[in-house]
């Protein structure tokens, strides 16, 4: 059925008490576990990045990785302080979208959801294949199945899901804590060592360094300060699944923000002053975080949990899309951009048809790319970038409007954060233009397009109803109600029941066929009819071709030219088996008989349900 009002409704299940439904939402705990997956395991990608680039400059180069973790983890800290506000101002979440909605106009509030959308789905097929990766580069025999896996994982994480972002944050607790402890163990025992513990990892693997330079050029330095952004997707996730977490929902959400931000912050920082200190080179076919793992614990039993604990987290990082982005799809549909079908919510307030949408198209995606995360890391993180300026920009806006004490350094701090992350979002796009990032170029304005042509829908169903005027005072018309049948039984009892409930005419009408087989079925009924005498006429309608749903739809368009002010309601009786694998037994005759009557009439359509095994039996309109 169409919903065109803005409010959007629960699914059927009955209303749970509040403490019921806070049992299904999130402790500032379980939200880190939930929302910080894919931030988390950008540790894994993020330093390595930097990295590489600077190695083009050589081990002069490589002398400034710590310099430009810096400057991220100070844009860090700005997008934490920022994304606070965000949850305190607008606790209904959304993020970038509710603040650019709000204070920057709806259609750059479309802009700001599409990025965040493409980076939501991005970012599962990135982690899944990322995770999958890892995992074949250890078992090389499972490499010609990574597809497979990949489409495995996938629909490990969505079925978790499926049971609700608790079940899902509970499910990922461990993994999470495993790793970020890996990561604060390297770092810490990093911290100790003079020189490295072991370098076994990296024996025999050719260095990917430049030859030596002696100056670092600014355009070098930007675009590794925007390669290793790549570690800041994600941050945004916490501002948009605000309503997610447990009451107090928009303090929790900011102690989970903080919470993520510095532990964040932490590992980018040590894992940069460990490469500087055991003055590491990237080598082809081992990753940095593998170097550093070896470096600092060596190559033993702890060495293997790091790189278990990473293939699990990357593979798992998927996460964080799945507890942000059905959110931010049901506020679209709530503003009538998405349908609304993306606001409904399941008993365990998870919003089920965002949850499988994305999995959808994740799915397309790993198809698409094969399971190579090298196809589509160069589409990853754009998006994100332009919420984060989007959203930045709208805060500053806020802060002018607001003028809260102290509102000039906060509107100061948006505006630093803009900057910055306007121009990562240049440097990303212009470096990955040709290697894919045209893609998302191409599919921004396109996703703006699709939200704004949903809403002109919306407008133009909602004119044709009439909402927001009053309505005419309902009137009462003559109902007719038509009851198809094709025998006597139980059955046709209760819809004549409910039928003569329902209308002040009843009429039962039977459709025959010409061959002397239906013939006899059809005097049969009708001498039986007789016999039984319900009190209700039997039409007989012919149909040449052995129709079901003509004849009936003809038989009522006929009623309605002759009787335009009657009520026409066609009562379609069906049997509702006792197990659902019966289900396939069925005829679906009710099923074409009220695709044929939609579809050529404008009578009410009710079917009966009659559960075998049970007196009972419901009308749904």
């Amino acid at each position: 059925m169409l919903t065109t009002s803005k409010a959007v409704v629960s699914d059927a299940a009955p209303e749970e008490p509040p403490g019921a439904v806070d049992r299904h939402r999130l402790t500032a705990t379980q939200g880190l576990a939930a929302l910080s997956l894919d931030a988390m395991a950008s540790v894994a990608y993020g330093p390595e990045a930097i990295v590489l680039v600077l190695a083009g400059a050589g081990a002069y180069g490589l002398g400034f990785t710590l310099p430009v973790t810096l400057a991220i983890a100070g844009l860090l800290a700005v997008l934490v302080a920022s994304y606070r506000q965000v949850i305190a101002a607008f606790p209904n979440g959304g993020g970038s979208y509710a603040v650019a909605r709000r204070h920057l106009g709806a259609r750059t509030g479309l802009v700001a959801a599409a990025s965040l959308i493409l980076d939501y789905v991005l970012n599962v097929a990135v982690s899944v294949t990322a995770g999958v990766a890892a995992l074949t580069s250890a078992f090389p025999g499972l490499y010609g199945d990574r597809l497979v896996i990949c489409l495995g994982v996938l629909v490990l994480v969505t079925a978790i899901n499926l049971r609700g972002i608790v079940d899902s944050a509970k499910a990922f607790i461990v993994p999470t804590a495993v790793f970020i402890t890996s990561i604060l163990a390297i770092v810490v025992a990093g911290l100790f060592r003079s020189s490295p513990a072991s370098t076994y990892t990296a024996d025999g693997h050719a260095s990917v360094l430049a030859g030596n330079a002696t100056s670092v050029g600014a355009l070098l330095l930007l675009k590794a300060f925007a390669s290793g952004c790549s570690a800041l997707t994600g941050v945004e996730a916490v501002a948009n699944a605000v309503p997610s977490f447990r009451a107090p929902a928009a303090r929790r959400a900011q102690r989970t923000e903080v919470a993520l931000g510095a532990l964040l912050g932490v590992m980018l920082i040590g894992l940069s002053v460990l490469i500087g200190r055991f003055h590491l080179q990237p080598v082809e076919g081992v990753t940095v975080l593998a170097q550093l793992a070896d470096a600092s614990l060596g190559h033993n039993w702890a060495f293997y949990v790091v790189q278990f604990a990473t293939v699990i987290l990357l593979a798992l990082a998927a996460n964080t899309s799945f507890g942000g982005l059905p959110v931010l799809m049901s506020l679209l549909a709530r503003d009538n951009y998405l349908p609304h079908v993306f606001g409904l919510k399941a008993d365990r307030q998870v919003h089920r048809h965002g949850v499988l949408a994305l999995a959808a198209v994740s799915a397309a995606l790993l198809v698409f790319s094969g399971g190579d995360t090298n196809t589509l890391v160069p589409l990853f993180a754009i998006g994100v970038f332009v919420g984060f300026t989007i959203c930045q920009t709208g805060m500053v806006i806020h802060w002018r409007e607001e003028r809260s004490p102290g509102w000039r350094w906060k509107a100061l701090l948006n505006g630093f954060g803009a900057v910055l992350t306007g121009v990562s979002a240049v440097v990303v796009t212009a470096t990955k233009f040709t290697e894919g990032a045209w893609l998302i170029v191409i599919a921004l304005p396109l996703l703006v397009l699709a939200f704004e042509a949903v809403h002109r829908a919306y407008g133009r169903i909602a004119d044709r109803l009439g909402l927001g005027r009053v309505p005419e005072p309902p009137r009462r018309d003559r109902s007719l109600v038509i009851v198809p049948v094709s025998h006597l039984s139980r059955l046709t009892c209760e819809a004549l029941n409910a039928a003569v409930s329902l209308g002040d005419e009843v009429r039962a009408v039977t459709v025959s066929h010409p061959d002397e087989e239906d013939r006899r079925d059809t005097e049969a009924l009708r001498r039986d009819w007789e016999l039984w005498n319900p009190g209700v006429e039997l039409v007989e309608l012919t149909s040449q071709h052995r129709s079901l749903g003509r004849p009936v739809a003809d038989y009522v368009s006929r009623v309605h030219t002759y009787h335009p002010h009657t009520r026409v309601t066609v009562l379609i009786p069906e049997v509702e088996p006792a197990h659902i694998w019966q289900r396939m037994l069925q005829n679906q005759r009710g099923a074409v008989l009220a695709h044929a009557v939609r579809k050529d009439t404008d009578a009410v359509i009710c079917r009966l349900r009659f559960r075998l095994g049970s007196s009972a039996a419901r009308v749904e309109a």
